[in-house]
């Protein structure tokens, strides 16, 4: 079972953010540009990728919230979530130039 959420969260998290692109229509554009002015701005950038991410895999808040809560207990998942979002700041630290 642990598997299978680990799996689970690593696919949720891993997931392109095309779905979301795909909803977004002008007004509700959630991330126009990749550019923070610090690192730590950068890093809260790549959180919420990450985030927006979840959502736009798990579109039903129930589910979302229910497995939120097995996963959040789960050393493993926690540490795939880690992994993710790390992924994301290497890509939000490029397109910033690593704040050089």
């Amino acid at each position: 079972m642990n598997k299978v959420l680990v799996l689970l969260a690593v696919f949720a998290l891993t997931f392109p953010l095309a779905v979301q692109a795909e909803k977004n229509t002008g007004s509700d554009v959630w991330l126009p540009t990749l550019v923070a002015e610090t690192p730590q701005e950068g890093f809260e950038l790549a959180i919420k990728l990450a985030r927006m991410g979840v959502k736009s895999t798990q579109s039903n808040k129930e589910v979302l919230f229910r497995e939120r809560e097995k996963y959040s207990q789960d050393g493993e998942a926690l540490i795939h979530a880690s992994e993710v979002i790390a992924a994301y700041f290497q890509t939000v630290a490029a397109a910033n130039n690593y704040w050089k």
